[in-house]
């Protein structure tokens, strides 16, 4: 009996002595670790962990919390104008600021766009602090592209200014934002880096309004304006903020830097982006061989100013100005986000969009310089071709007379000016004979 007893003792001391080193050196320190990253995480961060899908009774079955889509609509922050510090020192105006309704503001700022819309930016906030002279990639992404954008997000080390747009039907809205917040959760560079802005109408397609919304927003001295099927091969970010000679041009706020675009002929090729080289040195090669080329080569119009022989001849470190400029050259470029012209909003749709704003930026007196150690690769898809083809045909009408207009303009602005401001100007729009002053 009194081994038994002895026996049970020496088992619950065992057992005690088990759990007891368990928890001092296994437990304890895991539990001081995880207490550790919480505690350095940003309070944004830790909302964002907090609204993840909660557990049902049953066991690992995701359940989301409910969405008040009605709410989207119903946030109005206020933005508040006081009286200029002029009259204030002169006695006049009051201390007290005139407020704004959030919405009426932007629906001026967007005026030309397809309203009702609802813009609500920074739906998502970066928790990173972005140094202004930094450059912002802006951007625009359907719901369609989401694993694009988060292959993009975890590529590039730097801020990114993105615009979703979110079709106005209430199970849209409900479906697209638990994708959006699963997205925004799959990584600490999406909470850190991106910034989203959520424009909800029923309008597919408003590129250009959308460009301008993520360029609005963006909050460093300088944006690249990228469409999200292409994926940037190199550090072309480093290697801009480190040459002098490329952050004067782009201090100037005359000058946009261009990323010459490519794309693999083979569909399947140009699929996964991690195949994609990653240096001119293994780039040129398979240009040579015919396994990759110029973006749309079948519109050489499209991206032929850029130059792609001399491009490809370049040597390290070279950057050359654009000198065979036409109105429909639409590169990929990083410019001054101040300054430059925005957008034009009209455009709704596929065809010319992208062009006005080139276009628009060259006739204000911006020229184009090609970075020849960088380059874009599109990532390949399939298009909806039947909206391609009846809405570029309506936009080609847009563009023509839109030209015509920026022409009347620009000349109007450069009539007496005789700096090499004008010049753009004056040698494009000579080709609109009638619209010689």
């Amino acid at each position: 009996m009194f081994i038994r007893l002895l026996r049970s003792i020496l088992a619950l001391y065992t057992l005690a002595a088990v759990i007891h080193t368990t928890h001092f050196f296994i437990i304890a320190p895991l539990h001081s670790a995880v207490s550790s990253i919480v505690t350095h995480l940003s309070p944004h961060f830790l909302s964002l962990r907090l609204s993840r899908p909660i557990l049902s009774r049953r066991e690992n079955e995701p359940v989301s919390p409910p969405i008040d889509t009605q709410a989207l609509f119903k946030s109005d922050d206020l933005i508040h104008w006081k009286s200029s510090d002029f009259s204030l020192q002169h006695g006049f105006g009051h201390d007290s600021p005139v407020a704004m309704s959030e919405s009426l503001f932007l629906s001026k700022a967007f005026a030309n766009s397809m309203q009702p819309s609802k813009i609500l930016p920074f739906f998502y906030r970066a928790s990173g602090s972005f140094k202004d002279k930094d450059i912002t990639i802006t951007t625009l992404v359907t719901s369609n592209r989401f694993q694009v954008f988060g292959q993009l997000v975890e590529h590039y080390s730097g801020p990114i200014s993105a615009t979703i747009h979110i079709r106005n039907s209430t199970e849209h809205v409900k479906d697209l934002l638990n994708s959006l917040r699963t997205l925004y959760l799959s990584s600490p560079k999406m909470a850190t880096n991106v910034d989203v802005h959520l424009v909800i109408d029923a309008f597919d397609r408003q590129f250009n309004t959308w460009r301008n919304i993520a360029r609005f927003f963006a909050r460093t001295d300088f944006v690249m304006m990228l469409d999200i099927d292409f994926f940037p091969c190199t550090d072309f970010r480093s290697s801009i903020l480190n040459n002098p000679a490329a952050m004067s041009k782009l201090q100037s706020g005359t000058a946009a830097l261009v990323l010459p675009a490519f794309e693999y002929p083979v569909h399947e090729d140009g699929i996964d982006a991690t195949k994609f080289p990653r240096s001119k040195a293994s780039l040129v090669p398979l240009v040579h061989t015919g396994r990759i080329g110029m973006f749309h080569a079948s519109w050489a119009l499209g991206h032929g100013s850029t130059d792609y022989d001399r491009f490809l001849a370049a040597g390290p470190g070279e950057i050359y100005k654009v000198t065979k400029y036409q109105a429909a050259y639409e590169p990929y470029i990083v410019f001054k986000r101040d300054g430059p012209p925005w957008c034009d909003e009209r455009f709704v749709g596929y065809g010319g969009n992208k062009a006005a704003c080139l276009f628009e930026m060259y006739l204000s007196g911006i020229s184009y310089y090609v970075l020849t150690d960088h380059f874009l690769i599109h990532q390949n898809h399939l298009y909806e071709e039947t909206a391609r083809r009846a809405e570029r045909k309506y936009n080609r009408k847009i563009y023509t007379e839109f030209k015509e207009e920026a022409c009347l303009r620009y000349l109007k602005r450069f009539r007496y000016d005789n700096t090499t401001r004008g010049q753009n100007a004056r040698v494009e729009c000579r080709k609109f004979r009638s619209q010689l002053p």
